[in-house]
Formats: C-alpha cells, sequence, structure tokens
C-alpha cells in the first residue's frame, strides 16, 4: 500500500497519541502530500516537548526519497505541486531536468522544529535530526537516497547522518560544517541583542527586522555590495542614506511578514548550539563551500572533510553571492548535486 492510499484519522487527541493528518493529492504517476505529525520528542536542553511535524512529500511514487532542507528561513514548500500550487523556496532546483526533478525522485522536506514559534526552549540540530527520523517512521520510509542541506539544513543532515546514518545512504552539506565559527557566532549574538533591545522597547518587530538586515550582510559579500550599490550617499530629511539602505529596509519587512520572534530566536541559538564530531559520520559525504563565505569558511570545510576522512569528498565555488550562493548559483548547484547523487554508493549497481 503506498503512503498516500493509507487510510488517516484525525482526532481531537493530544499530541502524544501520535495523531497524523495527511492531505494527498495524485496523478497517473505521481503523489503530492502535505501532512502533520504530532510526536513527543526528546530534545537535548529542553527534556520531552510535544511538537508537531508539518512536512511536504512530493515525486513519482516508488522513486528514491531525498530529504531537503534548508536556512532557518526555509520551509516545507520546496516547489509548485498538484498540493500547493504557491512558489517554493527551492523553484529553481526542483524542476524537471534537474537533479532533484519529481519525475525521478520523491522529495521529503519539513518545516524545522520551532519554526511556528510554539517551542520557546534551546532547539539542538540533534533535536531536529531525531524529529526527522521519527517522520520517516510515521511515513514508513525506512532509508533516504539521499539528504541535501544548505546551511542550517546542511547542519541538521550532518547530525542526521551522525545519528541516523544507518537510514541515510548519502549526504550533501552545502555552506554547513561540524562546528558554529565563532565569528559567525559573535554576529547572531549580537543580532539577538538586537532583537532583545526592541523588545525592551515594545518594538520586538523593529528588532527583528534590523537584525536580519545584519544577516544580509553576512551572507552576502562586499565584492555584491560594490557592483551593486556603488552609489553617492544622499541627504534625505536632513539625515545621510547610504544605496543600500532601501534593499535592506526591503529584505527586513519581508522577513518580519512571515517568521514569528521566538522562532528566529530560538533557532538563530540552535546553530551555536550545532557541533558534531565528523568521525560519527561514516555516509559518504559531499561538503560544497563558497570561497568566501563568511558564514561558514573554507576553513571549516576542510577541517570537516579531514575529519570524514574517505567519507568525504570537497566542492569549492566561487561566487558573489557568498553564503546565500546556494539560491543564487543554480546551475552550478544542480551540476553539484547530480555528480553527488547519481554516483552509486556500496551496495548499489554501479
Amino acid at each position: 500500500m503506498s503512503l498516500v492510499d493509507t487510510a488517516v484519522h484525525r482526532s481531537e487527541a493530544p499530541p502524544e497519541s501520535g495523531w497524523s493528518a495527511v492531505f494527498p493529492v495524485e496523478t497517473a504517476h505521481a503523489a503530492s502530500m502535505r501532512g502533520e505529525h504530532a510526536v513527543v520528542l526528546a530534545t537535548r536542553h529542553a527534556g520531552e516537548r510535544h511538537v508537531t511535524l508539518r512536512y511536504e512529500l512530493q515525486g513519482t511514487r516508488g522513486a528514491p526519497v531525498v530529504f531537503v532542507a534548508g536556512g532557518i528561513s526555509a520551509h516545507r514548500h520546496l516547489a509548485t505541486n498538484a498540493a500547493d500550487a504557491s512558489a517554493g523556496w527551492l523553484e529553481g532546483l526542483v524542476a524537471g531536468g534537474r537533479t532533484l526533478d519529481p519525475a525521478q525522485v520523491r522529495l521529503l522536506s519539513f518545516d524545522f522544529v520551532g519554526a511556528d514559534g510554539m517551542l520557546d526552549a534551546p532547539i539542538d540540530t540533534g533535536d531536529q535530526a531525531d524529529a526527522i527520523a521519527a517522520l520517516l517512521d510515521a511515513l514508513g520510509i525506512a532509508c533516504l537516497h539521499a539528504f541535501v542541506g544548505y546551511s542550517y539544513g546542511a547542519l541538521v543532515g550532518l547530525q542526521f547522518a551522525a545519528r541516523h546514518g544507518d537510514r541515510l545512504q548519502r549526504l550533501v552539506a552545502i555552506s554547513g560544517a561540524h562546528r558554529a565559527h565563532p565569528y559567525a557566532a559573535a554576529w547572531r549574538a549580537l543580532q539577538r541583542q538586537t532583537v532583545a533591545l526592541g523588545q525592551l522597547q515594545c518594538a520586538e518587530i523593529q528588532g527583528l527586522s534590523l537584525a536580519r538586515q545584519f544577516a544580509m550582510l553576512s551572507y552576502r559579500t562586499p565584492e555584491e555590495f560594490a557592483a551593486r550599490f556603488d552609489a553617492p550617499s544622499e541627504v534625505v530629511n536632513g539625515r545621510v542614506r547610504v544605496a543600500a539602505e532601501d534593499y535592506l529596509d526591503a529584505a527586513g519587512a519581508r522577513y518580519v511578514a512571515h517568521t514569528p520572534v521566538t522562532a528566529w530566536l530560538r533557532l538563530s541559538e540552535s546553530i551555536d548550539l550545532h557541533r558534531v564530531d565528523p568521525h560519527d559520520i561514516e555516509v559518504p559525504t559531499t561538503v560544497v563551500a563558497v570561497e568566501g563565505d563568511r558564514i561558514v569558511p573554507l576553513s571549516d570545510a576542510v577541517t570537516l572533510l579531514e575529519g570524514l576522512g574517505p567519507n568525504g569528498q570537497l566542492r569549492v565555488l566561487r561566487s558573489p553571492y557568498g553564503h546565500d550562493a546556494f539560491l543564487k548559483e543554480t546551475d552550478r548547484i544542480d551540476a553539484l548535486l547530480a555528480a553527488a547523487l547519481r554516483a552509486p554508493t556500496s551496495g548499489e549497481p554501479a
């Protein structure tokens, strides 16, 4: 029986009962579904917590399953499908002819634990990995063909490979390493203090907007800003305004429109709690680093690679987009995914 053929019942029972809700849409060859599954998650820093796992699964029935996870701003909706016709955050890479073609693979994604702002407690990337394992159990998926993670998703993928390696054939970790770099951690700490200051002034939305604008500076590169915003500053209403401010203001406004403050704070902290021993990862792992990434520097990717030993390989991109290269360098990332996901692993036919 396929997942979409399984009868699903949602009751008013409490979360510990493990209720699920699934909303399937099928075509002749493919199925798309969005659903929820409640679990009791034994978190590393906050004990047992009741959480709801919200996921989306799309692609050809019976095809290999690839789990895809993005940054802390990403969500379960990767791309347009029969269950949700709106544009997703990974539209350029989830398409016909791409490596992540839903006609060739089944794509599974979820909203990170804490993304709804309902869990106001420390969240570890290991908690996210355990939540994914619980979701696979609920969906009856024994093993993933691959885990593709970008930024925070790469951290979660590394944790999943270390903690649940028997359920994974290969990992692609893009712009993510085995630990938070101290420079990037300090940057995020100041962003969180910006939100805290806003809360003291009864202006937490403005604080979050400003924190997001600071983050944009760390995600991109000085070279990109020089190319896009090399214009004279102006005096507006008696104050100097620089060329990049409109862009930054717009980025902050878009972000606060859909991100709960608590969610951002706890997921930001989660990045800084992240730490995994590369020696615990035994699945084939492709590490993708971007030269000039100020959040995950190339040196950390090299250290991760050294810890992975024969299980790891490193690919390096040069891009003016820095940490955000995954979202901008679509063709180059697709080529890297093709090489990583289509290569046979031990036990698979060549």
